[in-house]
């Protein structure tokens, strides 16, 4: 079982792992922003230590931004994602956000469905977004 809560800079070396290991292309100074204060929203799946992040952009009010949603490879179909996911969103409900929005890549059909699953519609197709190829924008309504 994972608790979820805030991250904090003391998190960021165990980020940076789980951050290299099960994202294609990761953004390293995203970690450094949303450590610090004041800085965009960082919630960590603990299982006794960091499993998972994800981080939102938050100056966008009232859509927030997700850049970034890991899970330790190891730890992935457990349920990670969707805890974290599930804190963000209560989170952005709270502070009265109208949508949330995302990019996944347009070929990883997996991701895709993830966020379907959890209420996330494509609206938009971006070329060339990732180094890969395009991208597709996933929005959710809270």
């Amino acid at each position: 079982m994972v608790r979820i809560r805030p991250g904090t800079a003391d998190d960021l070396s165990a980020l940076r792992r789980i951050q290299t290991a099960a994202l294609a292309e990761p953004w390293p100074a995203l970690l450094d922003l949303a450590s610090g204060d004041g800085g965009p929203r960082l919630f960590v799946a603990d299982g006794g230590e960091p499993v998972g992040y994800v981080v939102a952009l938050t100056a966008g009010h009232p859509v927030a931004y997700v850049p970034e949603l890991a899970v330790r490879p190891d730890r992935q179909e457990e349920g990670v994602g969707s805890a974290l996911l599930d804190a963000l969103v209560t989170s952005l409900e709270e502070a009265a956000f109208e949508r949330v929005r995302l990019t996944a890549r347009a070929t990883d059909d997996a991701v895709r469905a993830f966020y379907r699953d959890r209420g996330f519609e494509s609206v938009e197709r971006v070329s060339d977004h990732f180094e890969g190829g395009d991208g597709i924008v996933l929005e959710r309504r809270l």
